[in-house]
């Protein structure tokens, strides 16, 4: 056993078994259509187009334009999604791979959706991918498994009895309606008709009472056969709307009772705070045709329906409506680029007006863009609206010396005072107090208004003191001889605004009586409800608990649209004042009448009671419940200064020098953006650089460039704008390639030039 030729003994059925070399398996291409267009899961920019793959035989009925597949890239495998099967590549053949792995023969992204995803990358200035990582969740293989036995099990759509049941309650609320706006028929038209619409809907004053205009058109959509899609501003929206569609008879999306769990429903709630697995279910069911209706946070905007459909949106101004990551799209813009790809109808809910639904429905004459274009207005008839509304009252300076209150400084004068006083004998009162948090300002030394840049009228920011020259925070000009635009003033203070402390005041003003304090900072954070009993609610705007009625507890949407405040106090209206940002007014109008809506109505002796000094115009529009009054003043003061809507308009931001180059390479600096005509004046395309702060989180404070960050504001044409996406993805997609460290985004429509 000894030498060269010596072997190692083993027991009967324990030798090693002898290896044979692995042949490589022959792949034949599919015979039709072999050549795969694929969308890889890649970030990058300049990895945005499609890349051709090999289609084996094997998978050829599998492989299907829409599904998820798995390939090999460089050295990774990564997951992509086949975009469409053509005859052949302009690549050399040596270069082509095989698709390694058709992951689910389910149609993820259905050709109507692929077009759908283009345009919105195009407009948004994204790449396909960028949106296919928020419209399309991460794969469950359970759940496709279930999805394939739900088709089979259950047949889509609704029994008669249902349909007659939903039919007599839309009958019932398009008669509400129809006695309430103007221009409701029109709707119920376009509904059911396959062209393309839009409208902006001024919702009335109530509780739930935008909920349930709402329900009414995803309900009518359904019974024309066609889907429902709505975007709401947060999960708090979301719920009420639950509970209304709920209370109309249509069914959430949930478990059955059957033992085999699976999941039936008549709508859907979609958005990206749920639960992975919950999320992709609700996908599939909305994919599949099972579910036509879906409604929740901005997420719902990319929801897989087919075919015309009614795509709605409330408060398209609120912050929450874009996303935050690449391509940074909003869910106005994207839902009015889909009713227009799907010959529907995009609905505007609002309680205020923003600036461009005023924009598109004043001016019939202006051209569009992908997304935006003309719309039609609806509005309350002016008596149901004094009806509806409860009496609001500007308890300024000028009408408290008018009425002899004692206590004119006081931040609750006497007056407010004795109506909360009344109120609380009866029923709740919220005391509605600015967003938490305290900033400095500059403001007028004589008059106090908000001291503004005289080039663009961007709010000034910096020390005054030591002979510092404070900026402007839009287009960076020093305020060198600034005067006040209000009074002429020559000089500045800094003014300190903010809000605390008030639940401690009020305890001495009003002894004996329970308050509750509903806001996100506070340990019990926001209080989703309380007991229509006496007592004092202080809450931040969205924060604002609803009214339980006592002793019922039966169809839950009729209780609460039957519950209100006795009274509302909003205090401190002079932040309103200081307030930055483009969209400061309409914001805080916004606000006001959200709370204002939980008020009851006058003709039962519900009182609004604004109490500070603000602008005229923003108390005017709340007085008489016309959110328009503001947003007409709104555009005459952007038409003046060139900001958008009149104007498109994309911030860039990052490294100085690769901010700068991106502006040369664009035409912003010395191209055709660098000028443009506004009313027969060329004015200047950009606005900026200007200095911002380093990124909060410390990874990214780490990298190469971050520490000279500044951000620049693009305006062009409103017709340029879609040109001006595609000039900064090209840029952006060449800054990537190069390997460039220094940081450098870009974002249209920004909801703030700050």
């Amino acid at each position: 056993m000894a030498g060269s030729n010596a072997e190692q003994l083993a027991l009967d059925g324990l030798a090693p078994r002898k290896r044979r070399r692995k042949v490589p398996a022959q792949r034949v291409p599919a015979e039709h259509n072999p050549i795969a267009q694929v969308i890889l899961d890649v970030q990058a920019t300049q990895l945005g187009a499609t890349f051709d793959y090999l289609v084996q035989s094997k998978d050829d009925e599998v492989a299907q334009p829409g599904v998820r597949v798995r390939v090999r890239f460089g050295h990774q495998l990564l997951f992509g999604f086949i975009w469409q099967r053509v005859a052949s590549s302009s690549a050399p053949p040596s270069a082509l791979r095989y698709i390694e792995r058709v992951v689910s023969p389910q149609v993820a992204v259905s050709a109507q959706n692929r077009a759908d995803i283009t345009d919105i990358a195009h407009a948004y200035g994204g790449t396909r991918a960028n949106i296919l990582r928020m419209a399309v969740p991460p794969r469950v293989a359970r759940v496709d498994v279930e999805q394939q036995l739900v088709i089979g099990r259950f047949a889509i759509g609704a029994s008669d009895a249902m349909k007659q049941s939903l039919q007599t309650w839309c009958d019932e609320q398009f008669d509400m309606l129809d006695r309430s706006y103007d221009r409701v028929g029109q709707i119920r038209a376009s509904i059911a008709a396959h062209t393309s619409s839009a409208y902006v809907w001024n919702v009335l004053p109530g509780v739930l009472r935008w909920a349930h205009d709402a329900a009414w058109t995803l309900v009518e959509a359904l019974l024309v056969g066609k889907s429902g899609v709505m975007v709401l501003p947060d999960m708090r929206h979301v719920l009420d709307l639950v509970e209304v569609l709920q209370g109309a008879g249509l069914r959430r999306f949930a478990p059955t009772k059957a033992t085999h769990g699976s999941w039936d429903g008549d709508f859907a709630v979609l958005g990206a705070a749920l639960p992975p697995e919950e999320r992709y279910r609700a996908f599939q069911a909305v994919a599949s045709g099972q579910i036509r209706c879906v409604i929740g946070t901005r997420a719902v905007m990319y929801a897989p329906v087919e075919g015309s459909a009614v795509f709605a949106i409330m408060d398209d101004n609120a912050y929450q409506n874009a996303d935050g990551f690449m391509p940074y799209a909003h869910a106005r813009g994207v839902l009015r680029l889909r009713a227009r790809n799907h010959h529907g109808t995009f609905i505007d809910f609002s309680a205020v007006r923003s600036p461009i639904s005023q924009w598109e429905i004043q001016d019939e004459s202006h051209e569009g863009n992908s997304v935006c274009g003309i719309s039609v207005e609806v509005r309350g008839l002016r008596t149901v609206t004094q009806e509806q509304s409860p009496w609001i009252r500007w308890l300024n300076h000028e009408e408290l010396v008018r009425l002899a209150d004692p206590a004119i400084g006081a931040r609750v004068p006497h007056t407010a005072v004795a109506v909360i006083l009344r109120a609380l004998k009866l029923g709740p009162v919220l005391l509605s107090i600015p967003r938490e948090g305290a900033h400095d300002v500059l403001c007028c030394g004589k008059c106090h208004h908000q001291a503004r840049c005289n080039r663009c009228t961007g709010p000034l920011n910096g020390n005054i003191h030591d002979g510092h020259v404070p900026h402007c925070q839009w287009c960076g000009a020093a305020a060198v001889d600034w005067s006040c635009a209000n009074c002429g003033n020559e000089s500045m203070r800094v003014l300190r605004v903010g809000a605390q402390g008030t639940a401690a005041e009020l305890k001495g003003l009003f002894r004996h009586v329970p308050i509750v304090v509903s806001t996100p900072s506070q340990p019990r954070g926001v209080v989703r409800d309380i007991v229509d009993k006496p007592q004092i609610v202080i809450a931040t705007p969205g924060a604002e608990p609803r009214v339980r009625p006592v002793g019922r507890a039966t169809d839950p949407s009729r209780m609460r649209a039957q519950s209100s405040y006795q009274a509302v106090a909003i205090l401190d209206a002079w932040a309103s004042l200081y307030a930055f940002g483009v969209d400061a007014r309409i914001d805080t109008l916004t606000d006001w009448m959200h709370a204002s809506s939980l008020c009851l109505p006058r003709t039962q002796g519900g009182q609004v009671m604004l109490i500070g000094e603000t602008d005229p115009v923003l108390a005017q529009s709340l007085m008489l419940w016309d959110s328009g009054v503001l947003a007409q003043q709104e555009l005459k003061d952007r038409e003046a200064t060139a900001l958008p809507p009149f104007v498109a308009a994309a911030c860039v931001w990052g490294n100085r020098d690769a901010v700068m180059n991106t502006m040369n390479e664009i035409g912003a600096l010395a191209g055709d953006y660098a000028l443009m005509e506004i009313n027969g004046e060329d004015v200047p395309g950009l606005l900026g650089p200007v200095s911002i702060a380093p990124p909060r989180n410390i990874a990214a404070r780490q990298l190469e460039g971050t520490h000279d960050r500044v951000r620049a504001i693009v305006r062009v044409r409103v017709q340029a704008r879609d040109e001006l996406a595609l000039r900064l993805r090209s840029s952006i997609a060449k800054h990537m390639a190069t390997r460039n460290p220094k940081e450098l985004h870009f974002k249209m429509d920004p909801k703030d030039l700050m």
